[in-house]
């Protein structure tokens, strides 16, 4: 590899010391390229954060980051839901190019192992780097059963990663297990893993561990019972999607998650404090089922739910203290975020308020904040998700209303370490990393907005294409479809007023546009 040349980006405020450092290229690069740490939520609402309104939920931790960083305030997710979110995050792509949408436990990989993605960036940088957490990308090859009880491959590994320690899938799906980098932890051979979307798939392994099956057992969910769709194989007293048999020694604790992930989190800091590195943590807080640590819960007056937020946000504590004890916070860029927005009632009866309106408001919580709507909903509280970003050594606190997506990650980090993408590379990746570090009030101007369907912001403007089905306001329980709308968020936060057949033109040439991009060659080229 030829050897990393001082990022134009980092070079700017250096000034004529740059110059003389230059001569010692290797220094330059080891004393001020960043580490880059991601924290990313699963279904964590805007207003789930102190600093963006809640005050029933504590979250001093990510307080004090964006207290150090910057806020941004119109900071986005590609998708309204979690597989997309991170196809997009790791690749730049929009995931609808690729069909990606929520997987069901068995699914293979589904990033194409030839993609240029956010891990080989680094890795190229002369990074090291691990991703710890949910994964739900797939595993394994297409068309080929996915081994559980060898090497399952291909994963985060073959997506330029050099080690990862997984929950697989989500925490609501089998199989619950860890798995770090090719093998499943803790598995005993004599109980061999095998997964399966029946019943039938895992009872022809009788040899193989059988959990109870919820739908005809529903007293095994001692833990809560399942509210819908999450009522297959139960485990630890709680049902999930889809059947396991086999690997009881390897079965998690779903109350001690957290507590694993960030162990494990603390000793990859530790064990590489003096290479850069590339971190993705990626926490199943706070998605179903909740069940943190009993020193969290009662933390909050909101069951579980807040509980598990109160969990998160400790973690997020516990990364930075990582960082500061070993003398590596200063230059280290941490990004926070969310892969969606929120939702409650996701699958069990676990305390959570069920919302009787379109406001999905638990007991005086409200995670959307003014925005509308939330996960799997085209409204703006869909994608519109925490966005903070810190890097004490560079980055001057502030609060930014510029518009930012975590799909241009890819993009901007190339600039960081000056590495130029191909035309094929993260192609709807953008460069706003003057935007990141609070060195530019510009965002970008069009954002595209993904839930069963697609949505243009430009600007204010925010266009939904028509068909689009959403959940009921009156009932949450039916959907309906949506018709062609076009809303001015500026005046219309809570995107009550269509003003499609009011503005027909602009109507017409935002349908237009969002065709045109959605076929075209990605945003970075088509917005040239």
């Amino acid at each position: 590899m030829p050897p990393l040349h001082p990022p134009r980006s980092l070079l700017r405020p250096l000034g004529f010391f740059s110059l003389l450092l230059l001569l010692s290229p290797g220094l330059l690069a080891e004393t001020h390229r960043p580490n880059v740490v991601i924290i990313y939520g699963d279904d964590v609402g805007f207003a789930d954060v102190g600093v963006n309104g809640s005050t029933l939920i504590p979250t001093p931790n990510i307080d004090r980051l964006a207290a150090g960083g910057i806020n941004f305030t119109d900071g986005h997710c590609t998708a309204s839901t979690c597989t997309p979110s991170r196809f997009s995050l790791l690749t730049g792509i929009h995931a609808f190019r690729y069909n990606a949408a929520i997987l069901k436990p068995d699914a293979p990989l589904i990033i194409p192992t030839e993609k240029f993605t956010l891990a080989d960036l680094f890795k190229r940088g002369g990074y090291r780097t691990n991703i710890i957490g949910k994964w739900h990308l797939g595993l394994g090859t297409k068309g080929i059963p996915t081994n559980w009880n060898g090497d399952v491959k291909p994963g985060p590994l073959e997506l330029g990663f050099d080690y990862s320690f997984l929950v697989p899938s989500t925490n609501d799906r089998v199989p619950t297990v860890y798995l770090r980098n090719h093998r499943v932890v803790n598995l005993d051979p004599s109980d061999p893993l095998h997964v399966g979307l029946k019943l039938a798939d895992v009872r022809k392994f009788p040899h193989s561990t059988q959990f109870p099956d919820g739908k005809t057992n529903r007293e095994a969910m001692t833990y809560y019972e399942s509210s819908n769709g999450h009522d297959n194989s139960v485990i630890n007293g709680i049902g999930r999607i889809g059947y396991q048999a086999g690997g009881k020694s390897a079965l998690w604790d779903d109350e001690t998650i957290s507590d694993t992930l960030v162990a494990e989190t603390e000793n990859y800091i530790a064990a590489n404090k003096d290479h850069p590195f590339f971190l993705f943590f990626s926490s199943p807080d706070i998605h179903v089922p909740r069940a943190p640590h009993p020193r969290f819960q009662g933390a909050t007056t909101l069951g579980h739910r807040g509980d598990a937020m109160v969990q998160f946000d400790w973690a997020v504590g516990a990364i930075m203290a990582s960082l500061e004890k070993h003398g590596i916070a200063g230059n280290t860029l941490v990004i926070f975020s969310s892969d969606n927005g929120p939702t409650f009632d996701d699958g069990y009866h676990d305390g959570t308020t069920v919302p009787t309106s379109s406001r999905e408001v638990d007991r005086g919580h409200d995670p959307s904040g003014i925005w509308r709507g939330g996960k799997g909903q085209i409204w703006e509280s869909g994608t519109r998700v925490p966005f903070i970003v810190s890097w004490p050594n560079r980055i001057k606190p502030r609060s930014s209303d510029a518009t930012v997506s975590q799909v241009d990650l890819l993009a901007s980090f190339a600039d960081l370490l000056d590495h130029e993408l191909t035309d094929t590379d993260a192609p709807d990746s953008r460069n706003i990393l003057d935007t990141l570090l609070g060195e530019s009030d510009e965002g970008v101007n069009h954002l595209i907005e993904e839930s069963r369907g697609l949505a243009l912001r430009v600007g204010d403007w925010k266009y939904i294409r028509p068909g689009i089905m959403v959940k009921n306001s009156t009932d949450g329980k039916r959907t309906i479809r949506l018709p062609e709308s076009l809303y001015h968020l500026a005046e219309d936060v809570m995107e009550q007023n269509n003003l499609a057949k009011q503005y027909p033109e602009k109507t017409q040439h935002m349908a237009a546009l969002l065709t045109e991009l959605k076929n075209g060659p990605g945003l970075r080229h088509s917005l040239r």
